[in-house]
């Protein structure tokens, strides 16, 4: 019998579904779930049906980080290079998330632990089971957070939160990485999946063109001055004007009529 793709992608209506599909490991990543991870979001790049993704994982975990099976020192010449393992494996990966104009929805469906944590939370729009939790590990094998974890945290939660989550590993319930900011949502667990596929259906036939500028534009603020972002929503404002959707959303709204939106740029 073959072996199950370690990383599973449906495409309904617009809406592609990635899921982590190495349940028996806590779908922690290895190399070829790295490279299948990244592949999926290439896909979402370049295929103008995908208008939206929705990311999950398999089983009871969504993600439980590095697999630390592939780092055991006791089969190893020597100590891994884990400079590597983020600028080609994780770094790119998260790097196509966040300039991914087209949103991005994560239900975190159980323990998101490590890079698992930090991957959901660079997706743009977080909903969590009650029952999950997010959990800063490295600090229990002498490491720093990385898969952007260090970045992400510091936004998200401020600078006291996050040195305290980083440096106790303690986790964090959803309910309260929701009362935090770090997440948009918790969710009852058997309600999760439909609440999720619900919004990102919804998020996939809205004016896509217009939310991938969002995006942006919320991404920039953290680092622009008020006159940059400024600057910044006139440009993009501008290329939206000029977009289909547009024209579109004003007509629907003159004629009293939903919207039929296509996400194509002018």
């Amino acid at each position: 019998m073959a072996e199950e793709a370690s990383v599973l992608t449906s495409l309904d209506g617009g809406l592609l579904t990635i899921t982590l599909n190495r349940p028996e490991k806590l779908n922690s990543f290895n190399k070829a779930q790295q490279i299948a991870f990244r592949e999926a979001f290439e896909e979402a790049e370049r295929n103008d049906d995908i208008r939206a993704v929705l990311l999950t994982g398999a089983g009871r975990a969504f993600c439980a980080g590095q697999d630390l099976g592939d780092r055991d020192p006791r089969k190893m010449d020597g100590p891994p290079d884990l400079s590597a393992t983020l600028r080609e494996g994780y770094g790119p990966t998260l790097t196509l998330i966040r300039q991914l104009e087209k949103p991005v929805i994560c239900a975190v469906n159980g323990v998101a632990a490590g890079a698992g944590a930090n991957i959901a939370l660079a997706c743009d729009i977080v909903l969590a089971a009650k029952s999950a939790k997010f959990i800063q590990a490295f600090a229990k094998l002498g490491l720093v957070p990385d898969a952007g974890g260090s970045w992400s945290l510091a936004r998200l939660i401020g600078e006291a939160r996050a040195k305290a989550v980083a440096m106790t590993a303690m986790p964090v319930s959803a309910e309260q990485a929701e009362q935090w900011g770090m997440i948009w949502k918790a969710i009852d667990d058997d309600r999760l999946m439909d609440e999720a596929t619900a919004l990102a259906s919804q998020l996939a036939e809205g004016a896509t063109f217009g939310l991938g500028k969002t995006k942006l534009a919320i991404q920039a603020a953290a680092t622009n001055s008020f006159i940059e972002q400024l600057e910044l929503e006139a440009q993009l404002q501008g290329e939206c004007g000029r977009s289909p959707d547009y024209a579109e959303g004003v007509l629907a709204f003159m004629e009293k009529r939903p919207a039929k939106f296509t996400g194509k740029p002018a």
